[in-house]
């Protein structure tokens, strides 16, 4: 039994990462409706531009440890702000009512300029931060097995939750949150009405990239290091994850996120390793392919 909870903790934490994940390309496809293969490049390229500037904070300016992962959060956030609104006003505006198949070959190439511009800056080289908070915290114990999480883990999960609460809370009682509503169900109209779509679908685009950063630097802290395979991967299990659910609410998709962290952690505790890629992608494809099969005009719920 402390097996299955400590599994169920492990979720819980990798659910969290993946929860913001969703909840910031949601926002962002909300309002585009369209495939953003860049989001998971996002996520990869402020961890590692968190770790570079902290590697050089450290090494030339002769930082001390707080103060270079202040410095190292603070400039891959400053990034992430900076894609998001090149992004949004120069590439996704401009192509947001062109065919789907534009907007998957653009962002497809902003994903490989950000990885090389990642590989350029590295020099090709791995750089990985020293083990951060990783003192243990027991929830429970016996002589033979403890059930902990680490001080990192705790943190980042306490942080994933005040984000993605914070941000509900604009969805639903602000007028930001009402506006990007009306847009995600009909820009049209919402603009008939006086809504400024171009401003909500900026605001949608920087907070959705905004959200992978975060996510991308939590991970970065925890794990000591973000390559882009573990971008593309992350990416692309919430491409599948958010497609399945819809892109009608963040919060929901940040609840079936945390699931299906849930889910993968546990199979991760008593299944193959190898295979849980291969199940958890094809279990989305099956959701996928289930819900193409009801028809376009059956109400939404």
């Amino acid at each position: 039994m402390l097996y299955f909870f400590q599994q169920v903790l492990n979720g819980v934490h990798s659910g969290a990462l993946y929860a913001l994940l969703a909840f910031g390309y949601v926002l962002t496809n909300g309002v585009l409706k369209r495939t953003n293969l860049a989001y998971g490049a996002i996520f990869a390229f402020a961890g590692q531009m968190a770790i570079l500037i902290a590697t050089f904070g450290w090494f030339v300016l002769f930082l001390d440890l707080p103060a270079t992962i202040a410095f190292g959060v603070l400039g891959a956030l400053a990034y992430a702000a900076l894609t998001g609104n090149v992004l949004s006003r120069s590439v996704l505006a401009p192509l947001a009512h062109h065919t789907p198949d534009a907007i998957v070959v653009t962002t497809l190439g902003i994903s490989i300029v950000l990885m090389e511009l990642g590989r350029i800056a590295a020099d090709t080289k791995d750089f990985w931060l020293p083990p951060l908070l990783a003192t243990p915290v027991v929830f429970a114990e016996t002589e033979r097995f403890r059930v902990t999480l680490t001080v990192i883990q705790l943190l980042n999960c306490a942080i994933v939750a005040a984000l993605i609460c914070g941000a509900g809370l604009v969805l639903t009682r602000s007028r930001y949150g009402r506006f990007w509503h009306a847009v995600s169900d009909d820009p049209a109209a919402a603009e008939l009405c006086g809504v400024d779509v171009g401003a909500v679908f900026r605001g949608a685009v920087i907070g959705g990239a905004m959200a992978a950063a975060a996510t991308g630097i939590l991970g970065a802290l925890y794990y000591g290091n973000i390559s882009f395979g573990t971008g593309m991967v992350f990416g692309l299990k919430v491409l599948f994850l958010t497609a399945a659910g819809g892109y009608h609410s963040p919060l929901r998709a940040a609840a079936g996120a945390l699931g299906f962290g849930l889910a993968e952690s546990l199979w991760s505790g008593y299944f193959p390793l190898e295979w849980r890629d291969a199940w958890i992608l094809g279990l989305l494809a099956v959701m996928l392919v289930l819900r193409a099969d009801v028809p376009a005009d059956s109400p939404r719920r």
